[in-house]
């Protein structure tokens, strides 16, 4: 085994996929009336009750993993003389990818010969997790540091991450999207579809008119562009929307089964931003989605 895989809370894995390929994962934190919560420390997550009380007002704010964090999560790898791939939350979104980037070279001056790489994911939730699930198939297939790196640059680009969501305004709130045209959307029951541009920034790239229409949109795109399916996973994330996350797998199954569907309630630190009502869809495509639909 030439390279640990890791990865932090966002990439939104079961506990059970995390045990099963051997991730280790650095836990991001949230923060309710000043204190600190975080899905490590408090495994028992109430995805429900969390999203009923972001509906009624509650404020959840969020931070990024200071530099020196990620060293001391790296450098266990590195002291067995194991290289390190981490696979990150998008830098667009977070600048706890930067983090781990200053964290890496300061790991690879410490440990000269070892290697230290960070994958920008440029998404988050199972758009990260399902790219870390591939590098640990890659780490189990054998191949070498620098071979996984880039088989992991190309699936990236790959990687089709599109969402919606019920209310802009979380996202507007913590200046997570990056364009702001979409907001007259809550009134007019216009509902955007989101994705990740080339700097990994939230922006939205098209519209449709009522949620029913959004998810039909959301197994259009999968049609449309799926290569395939019958060799991936699937992912769909969901924020207290478990009806509509539901009726999007129906839809995929439709026409292009997947080999497998992995549905996850949106983790707190990335569902705190998205909101209540965000359901998002990742699967492997024929074209990248940062440069689908400009």
């Amino acid at each position: 085994m030439s390279f640990a895989v890791m990865t932090d809370t966002s990439g939104n894995l079961p506990l059970h996929l995390i045990r099963d390929n051997s991730l280790s994962v650095i836990p991001f934190s949230y923060y309710i009336d000043g204190k600190e919560y975080n899905t490590v420390k408090n495994p028992d997550f109430d995805a429900e009750d969390f999203y009923a009380r972001i509906r009624k007002g509650m404020k959840v704010t969020t931070s990024q993993i200071p530099p020196q964090q990620y060293a001391d999560f790296f450098e266990p790898a590195l002291r067995d003389g194991k290289d390190v791939i981490f696979i990150c939350m998008s830098s667009g979104i977070s600048g706890s990818c930067n983090s781990a980037r200053i964290a890496a070279q300061m790991m690879m001056e410490a440990y000269p010969g070892r290697l230290v790489e960070v994958i920008d994911t440029r998404g988050a939730s199972l758009g990260e997790g399902i790219i870390a699930l591939y590098a640990a198939k890659l780490q189990k297939a054998g191949r070498s540091t620098r071979e996984a790196i880039e088989a992991l640059r190309d699936h990236v680009e790959r990687m089709f991450n599109v969402f919606t969501v019920d209310d802009l305004m979380h996202l507007r709130r913590g200046g997570r999207l990056s364009n702001l045209s979409a907001v007259v959307g809550s009134v007019l029951q216009i509902k955007p579809l989101l994705k990740g541009n080339e700097e990994g920034k939230i922006v939205a790239f098209s519209k449709v008119r009522g949620r029913k229409r959004s998810i039909e949109t959301l197994a259009e795109y999968y049609d449309k562009l799926v290569v395939e399916p019958e060799k991936q996973i699937v992912g769909i994330a969901q924020a207290a929307c478990r009806e509509d996350a539901a009726k999007l797998a129906e839809l995929l199954r439709r026409n292009h089964p997947p080999k497998e569907i992995l549905t996850v309630e949106y983790e707190p630190v990335t569902g705190c931003h998205v909101g209540p009502g965000a359901l998002a869809l990742f699967f492997e495509s024929s074209v990248g989605v940062r440069s689908f639909g400009n």
